[in-house]
């Protein structure tokens, strides 16, 4: 039989379908990258104050996250638009509205203006943007599973997915490095312009600005030219259009109806899915993956201006070298994943990222290392980002009536802790004021070291626990709310994996 996997969907419908969640990857670069050293040194917020922005956006966004996912599953959409691009809409229009007021200074404050009151005023709007921001990502998530079915068009969509918020990164980070350079060139001292504070309100607030324009075109590509479909869809038409165009019909069944009379598969409600061991495995894996990803972003900037000491326009330097090197890095990752597996290929970025913390922890001054360091980090996060989203999407398989919610719960995991750890780490700084005191010098080196190293050595030992109990589907009948019908049953005759057993990750 024919190889259907690279024919999944047509090009222009993968491109279309990976650029509508470049508004969110955007905005999610400026949250982790930018958000702690906005509030911190440019607008002087306490570190408590900055790490509880964080946090408050954090636990929205994951209090959000699973509701939106159940909702999405049960609603049947506006019309004929379809359920997970209504969510999708929903999501994009709240973002628009939020974001310019996170990265501005507060709207009749002044320097005499007590700090909670601020906090006070942005507090809404990093809720509403949260809301939106995890409408957009689970209603994006949830249409993988829908759009395609076979396990390595999977890996080749979410790919396709990450490269596009891989540039989206590069772009947030280009545009930096260029409005910090056009600041020092106008500038009559560049000296004073060296170190971040107040005078680079007016880059952050721009930058905000740019990235909801750039966003906003890339969201009315993907609403243009994304068709919502059913469980693989795309590969089915493509297989019935070679179906039809055979002559001497070899490819048809020969018994009329027979895929008719085929078992059907049962439909998992969400409660059956916290009743799972693998839904657990894989949530543990998709956490500790989050974790060392926004952390090691979030931080990466406190690093480089107060650990190395080095000039502000690094951190748009260092952070673009990254995701340049997780671009290059998520077009290898197909072939790679064929060849070895998801869960070898998800342990080789591991070693990446255990390298890159093997030589923070041993050089404290670096000097043009950075760039390599940098190069290991970005590919690695890439590796293993893709990787936890393949699995999730293998996880769900052909119960895409309730992979909203898996999406859901699995990022709420990760919002809940990213939470937690910024504002642990926040609280245990040494310092207590605007200015970096020499103790913070080592306080954040230690950090980058636990974030990513500490975590790495974690999500390894998790690891082990799907190559001994690999990922599968346990049915039991409590759980089984009805049955796949026959479009998503037809679906399964392509699927590798035997009817009932569910997908399973090697």
């Amino acid at each position: 039989m024919a190889d259907y996997t690279d024919r999944s969907l047509p090009i222009w419908r993968r491109l279309s379908y990976s650029v509508g969640h470049f508004l969110n990857d955007l905005c999610a670069s400026m949250w982790f990258t930018y958000l702690l050293v906005f509030y911190h040194s440019v607008l002087g917020f306490h570190n408590t104050y900055a790490g509880v922005l964080l946090l408050v956006g954090q636990i929205a966004d994951g209090v959000c996250t699973p509701l939106i996912g159940y909702e999405s599953d049960r609603t049947p959409g506006f019309r004929t638009y379809g359920k997970r691009k209504t969510w999708h809409l929903v999501g994009t229009v709240s973002v628009l509205v939020s974001f310019a007021f996170i990265f501005n200074q507060c709207l009749g404050c002044n320097q005499d203006t007590p700090q909670w009151v601020s906090l006070t005023y942005f507090i809404p709007f990093i809720i509403i943007f949260q809301f939106g921001w995890a409408a957009t990502q689970i209603s994006h998530l949830s249409l993988i599973p829908e759009l395609v079915s076979c396990e390595h068009a999977k890996v080749e969509l979410t790919a396709y997915r990450y490269a596009f918020t891989v540039m989206a990164n590069i772009t947030v980070y280009a545009v930096a490095y260029l409005l910090f350079h056009l600041q020092s060139e106008s500038d009559q001292e560049p000296t004073l312009t060296e170190t971040l504070g107040p005078i680079d309100i007016n880059i952050f607030r721009n930058l905000s600005l740019i990235v909801l324009g750039i966003g906003a075109l890339f969201s009315l590509v993907f609403h243009l030219g994304t068709k919502e479909t059913k469980g693989g869809e795309g590969e089915k038409e493509v297989k019935r259009d070679e179906e039809e165009s055979e002559e001497d019909g070899e490819r048809r069944p020969l018994i009329p109806g027979l895929k008719a009379i085929s078992p059907p598969q049962p439909l998992l409600s969400w409660k059956c899915w916290l009743e799972q061991p693998s839904f657990y495995q894989v949530a543990f894996i998709y956490m500790a993956t989050r974790l060392m990803v926004n952390l090691s972003q979030t931080y990466i900037s406190m690093y480089l201006t107060n650990s190395l000491m080095l000039p502000k326009k690094y951190i748009a330097t260092i952070p673009l070298v990254m995701y340049v090197s997780g671009f290059a890095s998520s077009f290898i990752m197909k072939p790679i994943s064929r060849r070895i597996g998801k869960c070898m290929t998800y342990f080789v970025g591991l070693l990446l990222i255990m390298a890159f913390s093997y030589w923070v922890l041993l050089d404290d001054k670096m000097g043009d290392q950075i760039y390599v360091t940098a190069i290991l980090l970005g590919a690695g996060s890439a590796t293993i980002l893709v990787m936890s989203l393949s699995m999730t999407a293998d996880l769900i398989g052909d119960q895409t009536q309730s992979g909203a919610f898996v999406y859901g719960a699995m990022s709420f995991t990760d919002k809940v802790a990213n939470g937690l750890a910024v504002m642990i780490i926040q609280t245990m700084h040494p310092c207590h004021t605007q200015v970096c005191c020499p103790a913070c010098v080592w306080y954040y080196h230690d950090v980058m070291v636990i974030v990513t190293g500490g975590v790495a050595v974690v999500a390894a030992i998790s690891l082990c626990t799907i190559l001994i109990w690999p990922i599968r589907i346990v049915h039991r009948v409590p759980c089984i709310s009805g049955l796949i019908d026959s479009e998503a049953q037809d679906r399964s005759e392509y699927s590798s994996d035997p009817p009932g057993t569910g997908p399973a990750v090697n």
